[in-house]
């Protein structure tokens, strides 16, 4: 198939780095394909299946790491995911005819990034505590204080689970991205975490007469469509039902982040996010999020180098976008 001489094929290792391209069904193969042959003679383009658009971040040997945009309409949601070797069906285009290469995968991988759950995590750390506990500020009163204000904030957060532990406190969040064939809608909402952070902090200045600062990303958690937290029967085993990239990169953009400070490459901030995260925020017009300042880090489970955006939680909340 796809043997006309206007038709460009590549194979897995061939796919076209850094473009916008298409994955498609692979059940529109033959019929896109015959569609463009009669494009190729004359006929009008017709517009053949749905398609996602990607762009392919770097090919290994046992599956494609693709940047996804799962929202480009009301915000710029980029989600970064694999498709796995054995999904891939075919990848075919046309630049003679500026017809975008398109990936063709199985029905069934293409259906289940559409349905699954993803998530968004916050890792939030209380500032100079060694100071405070050397000093003798941090006392079992004002720690049960602050987990009683902890308390009354996820009694208003249901979707939310809050788990703390040493004076760090994870938030994670599910959402999905919609599909046009089911009832999933889309519900992705990251401005509420930025919010919870600075609330956080409040409370943590309040109780402990501390700062805090506050590490956030999102995308894929290989626990989808599983709840929030796992607890145990007995209720003494706590599972996060989390791995995967986003919750990985809140420790190495934090180890990032605390180098960068010693090294004097930038200063303490309120919040550090992946660059995923911070641009998919929905944000006012006319700020300019891309002259933000950020730092270059690396995400072991990604191929390619990665950035965090860093700010105060007053300058990004100035400049959301909250009534959309």
């Amino acid at each position: 198939m796809f043997n006309h001489e206007l038709f460009d094929n590549y194979n897995f290792e061939e796919v076209p780095l850094d473009r916008d391209i298409y994955v498609a069904d692979e059940i529109v193969f033959a019929k896109y394909e015959n569609s463009m042959l009669r494009f190729f003679e004359g006929a009008e383009y017709e517009h053949i299946g749905y398609v996602s658009y990607v762009a392919t971040r770097a090919v290994n040997e046992n599956y494609i790491e693709l940047s996804w945009y799962a929202n480009v309409h009301d915000r710029f949601h980029e989600i970064a995911i694999t498709l796995p070797r054995d999904q891939f069906v075919a990848c075919v285009g046309s630049w003679q005819c500026d017809e975008k290469a398109r990936i063709f995968v199985k029905s069934e991988w293409l259906e289940n990034i559409y349905l699954r759950t993803y998530s968004v995590f916050a890792l939030i750390d209380a500032a100079d505590i060694k100071q405070a506990l050397a000093n003798g500020a941090i006392t079992r009163p004002r720690l049960v204080e602050l987990r009683n204000r902890i308390d009354d904030l996820a009694r208003e957060h249901t979707d939310v689970s809050f788990i703390s532990f040493a004076d760090s406190l994870l938030i994670k969040s599910n959402w999905s991205v919609g599909h046009f064939k089911s009832n999933v809608k889309y519900t992705y909402s990251p401005e509420v975490f930025v919010q919870l952070a600075s609330e956080i902090d409040s409370i943590y200045q309040q109780v402990l007469g501390l700062n805090s600062y506050a590490v956030i990303s999102q995308g894929s958690n290989e626990y989808y469509n599983d709840a929030l937290l796992h607890i145990s029967p007995s209720e003494n085993h706590i599972c996060l039902n989390s791995l995967g990239t986003p919750f990985a990169q809140l420790i190495e953009i934090e180890g990032a982040a605390r180098k960068a400070v010693r090294d004097d490459v930038h200063s303490r901030y309120d919040l550090y996010m992946d660059e995923q995260y911070f641009h998919s925020l929905r944000f006012i017009y006319g700020f300019e999020k891309n002259t933000e300042p950020n730092n270059v880090y690396k995400a072991k489970m990604m191929s390619t180098p990665s950035k965090y955006y860093y700010s105060s939680f007053s300058n990004v909340l100035d400049n959301l976008d909250m009534e959309k």
